[in-house]
């Protein structure tokens, strides 16, 4: 009798192990990307595993792009205490083609998980180039970065971005969007690139990008409440772009002729 109590206390607690895993397995799990681009949605953890330990954390000063650098160890030992951790921006620097290219990833965390030591998760992808890139030559310095060459493809533009959408929505990103009422809308990956001389009235390869982010934005959200900012453009990417025809000549206004009487 005693070795079948035995045997039966072993196998409730089987049970209840196999139980607890069952529940507890999402939330235990490995995260995945949410989109192609393979950074959004990944903890701060698998980050590391796939690009190693960033060279440097930095935090921002201000609503504005002001920034205060701090090497990884001094961030980890003491800097991440006085800030909330989610404040600190992993910084990664590669030199592709003869250009300097800057990640910095930004994260999000579970605003209902109040662990001290709560799990972050990609939600934006800074990638910055020094000197200013062409449109053209992005997809060849940027890994990750594969537009879509759909002439149909949503984009938009304003006078210093192009706004691209990619692929299908995903439901999981709605975790890394601050939009409110963003369970109302479906997320798509996006690409936003910024130009800090400007944006010519027509669009071409040859137009020079500063910065460029990574992350999820709402077609319908642009449609339906950012349209007096969103105007359409083509797609810089697609196959018909560079065969789109030269902008109309404006057309000359003769000077009228006086008639005279005779």
């Amino acid at each position: 009798m005693r070795h079948v109590s035995v045997l039966l206390r072993i196998t409730a607690l089987s049970l209840l192990l196999y139980v607890g895993l069952f529940f507890t397995g999402p939330s235990l799990a490995s995260a995945a990307p949410y989109f192609e681009d393979g950074f959004l949605g990944l903890s701060q953890q698998e980050l590391h595993e796939k690009l190693g330990m960033p060279q440097a954390v930095r935090d921002r000063k201000s609503a504005l792009r002001v920034f205060t650098y701090y090497p990884f160890a001094d961030w980890s030992k003491y800097f991440s205490k006085l800030v909330s951790p989610e404040n600190g921006e992993d910084v990664y620097t590669f030199n592709r083609e003869g250009i300097e290219v800057r990640y910095s990833f930004s994260y999000a965390v579970d605003p209902n998980d109040q662990r001290e030591n709560r799990p972050l998760t990609v939600r934006l992808v800074d990638i910055e180039f020094s000197p200013a890139v062409p449109i053209g030559r992005l997809p060849s310095l940027i890994p990750e970065f594969h537009p879509s060459t759909d002439s149909t493809s949503p984009t938009f533009r304003s006078n210093i971005w192009v706004l691209l959408f990619k692929g299908p929505p995903s439901s999981d990103a709605r975790f890394i969007v601050r939009e409110h009422g963003k369970e109302q809308l479906d997320w798509t990956l996006c690409y936003q690139l910024f130009s800090m001389q400007g944006l010519s009235d027509r669009l071409t390869t040859e137009a020079l990008i500063d910065r460029m982010e990574i992350s999820t934005q709402s077609p319908q959200l642009v449609t339906l409440r950012q349209r007096h900012t969103h105007e359409r453009t083509p797609n810089p990417y697609s196959y018909q772009f560079d065969k789109q025809s030269a902008p109309p000549k404006p057309s000359s206004k003769s000077i009228p002729v006086p008639k005279y009487e005779e």
